[in-house]
C-alpha cells in the first residue's frame, strides 16, 4: 500500500452546529416584569452559584449609551451603592424601574427577557452580563388538532 497524504480531523469538526446553538440556549435566563423588576428564577440563581440571601451587587451599564442593551452585575462585599435581592414568588427580584426607564427600556408594554453570561471583572471577581432582548413569539402550533371538531354552520 502506498503512503498517501492523509487529512486528519479535529474533534471540533465532529460537533454539529445545532449542538453549539443548544449550548447558547442553555444560558440561564430571566425576565423584566412590567413593573421594572429583574426577575431571576431560582434555577438560574442555582446554576450561576448565586446565594440571593447574602450576595449584593453593584449594577451598571455600558457608559455613553442612550439605550440600555446590557446590565452588568458585579458582586461586592461592601454595602455602599449595592443592590440586593428581594424574595418574590418562586424566584428573586432586583427592582430597577427608574434606572430602566432612564435607559429607554420599554418594559411596561413589551415582554423582555435577558440571557445571563459571565465575564471577568478583574482577576478575582466574576461579573454577570444580562443581555436584554425582546421575547420571541411562540411558534404557531402545527401538530394534530385536538378536542372536538368545530360544528359546521348550516347554509
Amino acid at each position: 500500500m502506498k503512503l498517501k497524504a492523509i487529512k486528519f480531523f479535529s474533534p471540533e469538526e465532529n460537533v454539529s452546529k445545532t449542538k453549539e446553538a443548544a449550548k447558547e440556549a442553555l444560558l440561564p435566563t430571566g425576565y423584566i416584569s412590567n413593573s421594572g423588576k429583574l426577575v431571576f428564577p431560582a434555577t438560574a440563581l442555582r446554576d450561576l452559584g448565586i446565594d440571593p440571601e447574602s450576595t449584593k451587587f453593584k449594577i451598571g451599564t455600558q457608559e455613553g449609551k442612550r439605550k440600555i442593551k446590557s446590565v452588568y452585575l458585579v458582586p461586592s462585599t461592601s454595602s455602599e451603592q449595592t443592590f440586593s435581592f428581594e424574595k418574590s414568588g418562586r424566584g428573586h427580584v432586583i427592582p430597577l424601574a427608574i434606572i430602566l426607564k432612564k435607559g429607554n427600556v420599554n418594559f411596561e408594554t413589551e415582554k423582555l427577557i435577558f440571557k445571563i453570561s459571565t465575564f471577568d471583572f478583574d482577576q478575582t471577581t466574576k461579573g454577570f452580563e444580562l443581555a436584554i432582548e425582546a421575547e420571541a413569539p411562540k411558534p404557531e402550533y402545527t401538530g394534530k388538532p385536538r378536542g372536538r371538531k368545530p360544528r359546521q354552520q348550516a347554509e
